[in-house]
């Protein structure tokens, strides 16, 4: 599959952040809820009084409920509609999105660059507290309140079992055709000045569910409800257990995503198109 865009065409790469709480995923749905593509596609269309629907890729498809600060899609556009739009594109943009959703930078991308395929990483980050009086209404949105005293340390000597490349079935929605085999570059928490614990959650990629389902297995160790070996045997086993909870997605930000130097994009979105397996293993996951 190339990345050539079509004659006629400019594709336009566009970061972005929103917060989840309103939005049934990133993802239009034919049910018509409200999702940020279906905003933003249908905000692109009305400022630039295009006459039919220019649809976006974007690079991590994020769920009902999870919010994200350093998005990142593209869409192409006709040449002559960008020419006469590009520079009060963002400002017209910014007038038409609801407050929950906003366009930060909008710009001709370069030569090779797919918002999906192109990156080679993206970070999350969930945020969790324990205090016992709870989360502070002001963040109530974005930190879920776990009613058990955490042990940090558990949860990272847990972590280390999960670095790595594998197959993160255990962790996983499986979808067919796709699948499961990530590489998880970090999995770290911190606990912040004001109590907040807060996990960094880095990979080339994640599949469905996976970066809620790994917190979901830490905060059991954190807590004590497991030993520090669980999540690894877990990972081991590669079906999904049935002890692994899956926190809730409010949490969740994706924070950045990370693309390589211009020349390298191309084959970067070649690569990420392969069909990966473990050495060793026969066939596919």
């Amino acid at each position: 599959m190339s990345d050539d865009v079509q004659d006629g065409f400019v594709r336009v790469r566009l970061d972005l952040s929103y917060d989840g709480k309103e939005f049934s995923g990133w993802a239009k749905q034919p049910q018509g809820r409200r999702t940020v593509q279906g905003d933003i596609e249908a905000a692109l269309r009305t400022v630039t009084r295009a006459t039919e629907t220019y649809e976006l890729t974007v690079a991590g498809r994020t769920d009902s409920g999870v919010h994200a600060r350093g998005q990142v899609a593209h869409v192409d556009l006709p040449v002559e509609l960008w020419e006469e739009h590009r520079d009060k594109l963002l400002r017209r943009l910014a007038g038409r999105l609801s407050h929950d959703v906003r366009v930060w930078r909008v710009e001709e991308a370069p030569a090779g660059f797919n918002a999906r395929f192109s990156a080679i990483w993206r970070r999350y980050a969930y945020r969790v507290t324990d205090n016992p009086g709870g989360v502070d209404p002001l963040l109530r949105g974005h930190v879920l309140w776990h009613d058990w005293a955490l042990d940090m340390d558990a949860m990272n000597e847990a972590a280390t079992a999960l670095v790595g490349e594998h197959d993160f079935a255990a962790y996983c929605k499986k979808r067919e055709g796709a699948t499961t085999i990530r590489t998880l570059q970090v999995l770290r928490w911190e606990r912040r000045p004001d109590g907040i614990l807060e996990a960094t959650v880095k990979a080339d990629a994640f599949c469905h569910n996976m970066v809620r389902s790994l917190v979901g297995a830490m905060l059991f160790v954190g807590d004590g409800h497991r030993p520090v070996d669980w999540p690894g045997k877990v990972l081991a086993a590669g079906v999904r257990d049935s002890a692994v909870h899956v926190v809730r997605p409010h949490g969740l930000t994706l924070e950045e995503v990370g693309y390589p130097e211009d020349a390298l994009l191309a084959a970067r979105s070649k690569e990420a198109r392969n069909k990966r397996s473990l050495p060793g293993s026969v066939g596919c996951c």
